[in-house]
């Protein structure tokens, strides 16, 4: 079934990934939790291997035979795992969106002559290749994301829900928050500069500062780009209560003799209150503002993107959105027609016509369609 394709992680959006490549690819999953994997079962293309990813030897063991790697893990073994793949000599697509930077790997993974894309997933990942795409025909002046990924259904206190680690979610609360304006690097803290939204159909939504331009900031010269993470009306408050008051801190506390996190205690708390229930629909809205010059005309791009949980196949909008950007790239690798290497931002994909094309087309064939309209300034 052509090339190999070891996914590590099958999680929610794991899961997704395994079984929109499984349809053209020898596909192995691999996780800690034998419960996701016995999710896979039911498709007998599926190979999956239960395995500790936390350990380097793992991984190498995993990927041995692999054509090709996809890292679905949480943020905090990001970093480690991709640097295992390429100390593996296997080329890779990742989403784990980890806090490093990823850029320290590039020379690493071109010493071993593999190609790494990171950060593939909606935002950061289709965001970038929207602006990758842009900034190779136009002079750009300006960019704007904002995204956020929601449950349908707002139950009191969180009206949130989340499909990754509660501790990744947590990272954005307390990050700083850069963005470029004038030119300039500007560092604020995290769940800054807050703002009022209105989006056609959901009705309002609030938007801060969050720290996900990430290889943006590196990669492209434009005077002014920003990203907001989207929320209900209010979550703001309540999160900055809990930030300021320390149950988001890494420092251990003494508790009963006993060192511990208070992170730790609180993501426990909140992986069962944050987990999506059976058949709960959750959707992903991002939008999307490239402003510039065009053949000399100061011209306006927006995308906006409206998605919703799969009733058919009972798949969540953020493992739609997030999972089958990475799948697009990773068909990209896996045929050879994106081959330069190194560690490659998600822009870099973008930058070439023909794969943003193909990336667009992978997406409207899976339902997953970015809206767009153009408007001369």
């Amino acid at each position: 079934m052509g090339a190999k394709i070891t996914v590590l992680g099958a999680g929610l959006v794991g899961k997704a990934i395994i079984e929109d490549l499984s349809k053209e690819y020898s596909v192995t999953g691999v996780d800690i939790h034998q419960e996701a994997l016995d999710q896979l079962a039911a498709n007998g293309h599926i190979r999956t291997i239960q395995a500790d990813l936390s350990r380097g030897d793992n991984v190498a063991a995993v990927t041995e035979d692999a054509d090709l790697v996809v890292g679905a893990l949480p943020g905090f073994m990001g970093y480690n795992t991709v640097k295992n793949v390429i100390m593996a000599g296997k080329n890779m697509v990742d989403i784990s969106f980890f806090p490093q930077d990823p850029l320290t790997l590039d020379e690493m993974a071109k010493e071993k002559g593999v190609t790494v894309v990171m950060d593939c997933g909606v935002a950061p990942g289709m965001s970038n290749i929207i602006l990758g795409h842009h900034n190779a025909s136009m002079e750009v002046g300006r960019f704007e994301c904002l995204v956020g990924g929601l449950p349908f259904k707002r139950e009191w206190p969180w009206q949130y829900k989340a499909v990754f680690s509660p501790v990744d979610v947590i990272e954005e609360y307390v990050r700083p928050a850069r963005y470029v304006q004038n030119g300039h690097l500007v560092v604020r803290e995290a769940l800054s500069d807050p703002e009022l939204v209105e989006f056609e159909r959901i009705g309002t939504l609030e938007a801060w500062n969050s720290d996900g331009l990430r290889t943006l900031i590196q990669t492209m010269k434009i005077p002014n780009m920003i990203e907001k993470t989207l929320r209900y009306p209010g979550t703001i408050e309540y999160l900055r209560v809990l930030r300021e008051s320390g149950f988001f801190s890494e420092q251990e506390v003494d508790l009963g003799g006993k060192r511990v996190r208070p992170l730790d205690l609180s993501a426990r708390l909140l992986s069962d209150m944050w987990k999506l229930k059976p058949g709960e629909e959750d959707f992903t809205v991002m939008r999307v503002t490239i402003e510039g010059k065009e053949e000399g005309t100061r011209t306006r791009y927006v995308y906006n993107l409206f998605d919703r949980y799969d009733r058919a196949t009972g798949t969540i909008s953020m493992a739609r959105t997030t999972g089958y950007t990475c799948t697009a790239a990773a068909r990209l690798l896996a045929s050879g027609s994106f081959a330069r290497k190194g560690l490659c931002p998600p822009e870099t994909l973008g930058e070439n016509q023909a794969h943003y094309l193909r990336i667009i087309a992978h997406l409207m064939e899976r339902g997953v369609v970015y809206e767009s309209n153009k408007t001369i300034l």
